[in-house]
């Protein structure tokens, strides 16, 4: 009797505790949010998070800035200890190798025909760069580089050599195979682990200054699938084969499917910059805008019916996305308000089977999770370290009846029991009040069949009080908060606030804890303004999960 009468005065004096928490604020709304943990929607690998290493040099300028400085994979700072324990916190990220100057890139071993230098700036070279050249020292360094942070590694390889350029952008005639030969072999030689070989950077369709046809790009594929078949016949483990690593075009990729036939492509990468130029001065508002970024829905939903139809085989990944093109926006893509895009694209996508997402990038450019100096890690980097470490690979369906500014995304939890709730407020003067309800207690015929289990009381307790496990109700039971918003409110802040605290590398020069707060579940759950939170339900009933 004393549990009833606690309870019932807090629920009567709930609207009092809730209008002296939120303050001033102007709007305050409920929504309900309702969870179907019956059945995933899909599935993503469990290295989702994936991060791009890219081949552009101090040399490359955009809008008179040059951000890259020495981020390039022939020169990035390899020794620094941020980078390593900054990759380490994710305890194996996946990690793309490639970009645009990847199909000017040689690789200094075997007969290699060219001479081996690095890409420097040359007109009329593509994007206005020459030819590149990996050496294989620089190689063992990077693959000694991976194995101790134990990434996971996607290598890219150029796609062009042996064609020649037809005009207008079109290249034409065989891929040369030698090379790239050449390279896994030595690869293969050495036992260092790659995950999957991709060919190409952005050919496919129109390309974006080169392009090569879907009937061609498909033939070289099989090729391609040949020398990895007969390179690691005699290895435990094979790579999977990824393309065409460029923007989603229908009949190109569906055509590519075609020619190359079942089980040649394994991965079928696309890449997406949906936010366009970085330059432009409305970022910020496209970024905050429910409704512009709705827009991507359907590069995904277009990319997984294509592959459905043509290529069933395939698996799909993003691989590479950094939100705005032309190395991204300067005081935006490194900020607190880039995470508004990037985890609202990450739950989008994988509700679409997107299996892997890779960001732009992991260091260089105005749009790298790391400063490119220092290393120090930049807001995006934690919103994808918590992503990576609560989000699992079950994806749920998680609706809600509010307004367009509550972003709202379920997964299974990562490595245990339940559900992690993702919830996105871009809205700068509404608090929502989030009652979560799972799909099994609004669902009639489940009620029905519950009906006689349990006390018309506690049924309506649960509705009340939000209740979405089947634990006993005189055991109090958590959920875990992990709240993001901007330091001193300001959202272009490069400094993210976690629970409260800034988010700061430690003084013995780590990567700080991510510790959650603790609140019982009869306490309401509330998103302020402009603001990022992961909650994770241990009791939440999903089947999915199981």
């Amino acid at each position: 009797m004393e549990f009833r009468l606690s309870l019932v005065l807090f629920l009567v004096s709930l609207p009092a505790i809730l209008a002296q928490d939120f303050g001033k604020t102007n709007n305050v709304e409920n929504v309900k949010v309702v969870v179907n943990g019956i059945l995933a929607v899909a599935r993503v690998d469990n290295n989702f998070v994936c991060a791009t290493i890219d081949w552009w040099n101090h040399e490359k300028c955009d809008y008179g800035q040059c951000p890259w400085g020495n981020a390039s994979a022939l020169n990035l700072n390899l020794s620094h200890p941020l980078l390593a324990k900054s990759i380490q916190a994710f305890n194996q990220l996946r990690i793309r190798i490639g970009g645009s100057l990847e199909d000017q890139l040689l690789y200094d071993v075997g007969n290699l025909k060219y001479p081996c230098h690095p890409f420097r700036k040359m007109k009329g070279g593509l994007f206005g760069f020459s030819r590149g050249c990996l050496t294989m020292s620089r190689w063992d360094e990077l693959n000694q580089f991976f194995s101790k942070t134990r990434s996971i590694v996607t290598f890219s390889l150029n796609a062009l050599l042996g064609r020649h350029h037809k005009g207008g952008g079109v290249w034409v005639g065989d891929w040369d195979s030698s090379n790239a030969y050449d390279f896994i072999k030595y690869t293969v030689s050495k036992r260092y682990q790659i995950d999957s070989w991709e060919f190409g950077n952005e050919l496919s369709g129109s390309g974006v200054e080169a392009s090569v046809g879907a009937g061609q790009y498909g033939r070289d594929l099989i090729k391609l699938k040949r020398i990895i078949n007969h390179l690691y016949n005699e290895s435990v483990a094979k790579p999977a084969l990824m393309a065409p690593g460029g923007f989603f075009d229908q009949s190109w990729f569906a055509r590519l499917l075609q020619v190359s036939g079942s089980g040649t492509v394994d991965i079928i990468s696309q890449h997406l910059y949906n936010l366009g130029a970085g330059v432009d001065p409305m970022l910020v508002k496209k970024i905050l805008d429910p409704h512009y970024l709705d827009r991507a829905y359907g590069s995904f939903h277009d990319l997984e019916q294509t592959v459905k139809k043509n290529g069933p085989w395939a698996s799909i990944w993003v691989g590479e996305s950094g939100g705005a093109y032309n190395s991204g926006g300067r005081n935006v893509s490194d900020t607190y308000v880039n995470s508004f895009w990037y985890l609202d694209q990450l739950g989008m996508s994988a509700k679409y089977n997107t299996r892997v997402y890779c960001r732009q990038s992991l260091v260089g450019g105005n749009y790298g999770l790391l400063n490119r100096t220092s290393f120090v890690p930049n807001p995006d980097y934690y919103s994808a370290l918590l992503w990576h470490r609560l989000m699992g690979r079950g994806v749920l369906s998680a609706d809600n009846n509010g307004s367009a500014d509550l972003r709202t995304y379920a997964h299974c939890t990562r490595g245990r029991a339940g559900i992690t709730l993702l919830l996105i407020n871009l809205s700068n003067e509404t608090n929502f009040i989030v009652n979560i309800e799972n799909v099994l207690d609004t669902d009639l015929g489940a009620q029905a069949r519950n009906a006689g289990k349990e006390s018309n009381f506690k049924r309506g307790l649960k509705r009340t009080v939000s209740w979405v496990g089947r634990k006993a109700l005189d055991e109090a039971i958590y959920r875990e908060e992990y709240h993001l918003t901007p330091k001193d409110g300001d959202v272009k802040s490069k400094t993210m606030v976690h629970n409260g605290a800034p988010l700061e590398i430690t003084k013995d020069g780590n990567i700080p804890e991510l510790e959650p707060s603790r609140v019982d579940m009869k306490a309401p759950l509330r998103i302020s303004p402009l603001s990022i939170k992961f909650v994770v339900l241990p009791f939440f009933d999903a089947q999915a999960c199981l």
